[in-house]
């Protein structure tokens, strides 16, 4: 009876310990060596994105013509700063309302060829015009296993480390190897997988997230089944313990 009671009490304890693979980042770090790191990566603008578009020029006077206005519905995107970031919003078109030049296609480029293509479209009226262009409102929602939000991404690049690591890492029961990420494309959603205990999460086409992006990390099935004790097994070997533990007592 006692060896019985013993080989149960050591089966709960150790059903109830989560392994090294399922804990340890970046395991097989031997393949790391010489991995070709995805460096180029910038996001696209996307229906509904507002945009940060600051037009410069040492005459500053000559420029102003071109800046939004916040006083006015004639800078376009949204004057309302209650109601969200202030800048140009993208409409349901792709396009955007740019003082003096009117409407514009954007969606689809990236910040640098935004710069570029109204650089190209104002210098028609300012020689020595400078652009830089921004998405405001890039945002990545994080459910699950972590520290649950919605985190606004300031330079517009974000790793999914770098996202784990800013919502307070992973709790020991989520799971590292199959991250979920809900992603728009071109209007049509699509999803991908992330293994952080592999090193191939360096290759892997979701390791840059973008604008919008939801990332969950799914519970363990020890977490799933522990939220009902009498369903889940290790409950069911604690229960024995315990009838095991008072039937010796009443029968020494």
């Amino acid at each position: 009876m006692r060896k019985s009671l013993f080989i149960i009490l050591l089966v709960g304890i150790l059903s109830s310990c989560a392994t090294r693979d399922e804990i340890i980042y970046f395991q097989n770090l031997e393949e790391l060596e010489n991995m070709e790191a995805i460096e180029h990566f910038e996001p696209h603008i996307e229906v509904n994105d507002v945009l940060d578009i600051q037009v410069s020029s040492f005459n500053e006077e000559v420029v102003q013509p071109f800046r939004f206005n916040i006083n006015s519905q004639s800078g376009g995107g949204n004057n309302n700063q209650s109601q969200g970031p202030r800048g140009y919003m993208v409409e349901v078109d792709g396009t955007i309302k740019f003082p003096v030049l009117g409407k514009l296609d954007v969606e689809g480029l990236t910040r640098r060829e935004l710069e570029e293509y109204l650089t190209n479209e104002l210098q028609a009226y300012v020689t020595d015009v400078t652009v830089r262009a921004r998405i405001v409102n890039f945002r990545v929602t994080v459910l699950g296993e972590t520290g649950t939000s919605v985190l606004q991404i300031p330079n517009e690049r974000v790793t999914m480390p770098e996202l784990i690591a800013m919502a307070g890492d992973i709790s020991y029961g989520g799971k590292r190897e199959n991250i979920l990420v809900i992603r728009d494309n071109n209007g049509k959603k699509s999803y991908g997988r992330v293994d952080m205990t592999d090193v191939d999460v360096f290759q892997n086409p979701y390791y840059f997230l973008k604008q919008n992006d939801i990332v969950y990390v799914e519970p363990t099935y020890r977490t799933v089944k522990s939220a009902g004790f009498i369903t889940s097994w290790q409950g069911l070997v604690s229960i024995a313990t315990t009838a095991f533990s008072l039937i010796l007592l009443f029968t020494r």
